[in-house]
């Protein structure tokens, strides 16, 4: 799209739904934690949250309740500056129906939605489309996550067919996995966005595991796709090192963006070339 043809899409995901605070203390939970981080990160360049709230024990939740705790708190820390992204991820906990009612009940500005637990096989392909019809028709941006290079080929094929409504979809390419073998690199980025670097009507971003998260994701942006950083995925600086905080690895991203001649976009910037956007 021409209006995003020279910046980028600047996300943070600051917590996720599986770290605590034993594997990074400055992982943000509560929702005065994630308002605090929420400044931060947007004063360091990013333009989107991608929220995931906790339960009173810690764990994964889906409560519509406690997305508008935290999405009033972080509201009123930074007013419109950022786009709050719900997370529908399973998790292990949640069923389809129960990730597509939360969108349905909060009607958010904007929701993440994985293919493979929305839309399993081919069984579920209308109920899929119905949703994201219902979404499209409210108002919510959705970003149709991809774990893997069959997610990529599925959602192309189910975008051709007419399943996916949206004019520009918005997809996220996981680039790694959670466990020991984590850590991700800019070869199997570049395999993975293959698929799309021709798909000029499809707008793309990625997310990395590991320390070598922000070579990858910079990496995305040199090939024109947009980036995703923050303790969901990453922990650590490049040498390996705890990081410091996620406004600190977004502002280690923001530095390397400009190198290669791009600058992030604001939430302004983004919901004028997407007047979906509607901000709740």
């Amino acid at each position: 799209m021409k209006e995003l043809q020279n910046g980028v899409i600047v996300a943070c995901a600051p917590n996720g739904a599986r770290r605590s605070k034993a594997d990074h203390p400055a992982l943000p939970i509560t929702p005065a934690e994630l308002a605090a981080a929420a400044r931060d990160i947007c004063d360091a360049g990013a333009s989107l949250l991608h929220l995931h709230v906790r339960d009173a024990q810690g764990d994964h939740s889906l409560d519509a309740q406690r997305y508008r705790e935290a999405a009033n708190a972080i509201r009123n820390e930074t007013g419109d500056d950022l786009i709050i992204q719900i997370t529908t991820e399973s998790a292990g906990v949640y069923a389809a129906v129960e990730q597509m009612n939360v969108v349905r009940e909060l009607q958010p500005e904007a929701a993440s939605c994985a293919l493979r637990e929305l839309c399993p096989d081919d069984s579920a392909v209308d109920r899929y489309a119905h949703f994201l019809r219902e979404c499209h028709a409210c108002g919510v941006w959705v970003q149709h996550i991809l774990y893997d290079d069959a997610d990529a080929q599925r959602f192309l094929q189910l975008w051709r067919n007419g399943v996916v409504p949206e004019r520009q979809p918005f997809v996220l390419l996981v680039i790694g996995r959670y466990g020991t073998s984590a850590t991700s690199n800019p070869r199997d980025l570049t395999a993975r966005a293959a698929p799309f670097l021709d798909e000029d009507a499809l707008l793309w971003a990625a997310c990395a595991f590991g320390a070598r998260e922000a070579e990858t994701v910079i990496a995305a942006a040199a090939l024109g796709g947009h980036v995703r950083v923050g303790f969901e995925n990453n922990i650590v600086q490049p040498d390996g090192t705890p990081a410091r905080s996620n406004a600190a690895q977004i502002a280690r991203v923001v530095k390397g963006l400009a190198a290669i001649g791009r600058a992030p976009l604001t939430a302004a910037d983004i919901r004028a070339a997407f007047p979906v956007c509607r901000i709740r």
